[in-house]
């Protein structure tokens, strides 16, 4: 008599490309938002949260938010999917190079200077 044996489970890597994505796009907007807040007065007193952190609370409390989101829609969308990692991995690696240059105080007062 032959015993059951369940299928393979396959597993697929749509979530975890989903958290990698995520987290670029996470980075990202947090130079995006240091970057404006910093340029724009208007934008700076937009981030002010919280009044003694100034405009970082603002700043760092909406690249959260945009990163939760980017991770809640992608991770829906790709569940039980399988994307292309070296595009995941390449875009998430350029969005954490632009969150990086637009948190570099030099780097960000050379691109005001333009």
């Amino acid at each position: 008599m032959h015993e059951f044996q369940p299928p393979p489970l396959l597993l697929r890597n749509g979530p975890g490309a989903a958290a990698i994505l995520s987290a670029g796009i996470g980075s990202g907007a947090l130079g995006v938002f240091a970057f404006a807040a910093d340029a724009v007065p208007a934008i700076n007193h937009l981030f002010a949260f919280w009044k003694p952190s100034g405009a970082l609370s603002g700043v760092t409390t909406s690249a959260i938010v945009v990163w939760l989101a980017a991770w809640f829609v992608l991770s829906r969308r790709w569940a039980s999917r399988d994307v292309s990692l070296l595009w995941v991995n390449l875009a998430s690696g350029l969005m954490l190079l632009v969150g990086l240059l637009l948190t570099f105080p030099p780097f960000m007062d050379w691109l005001q200077a333009l």
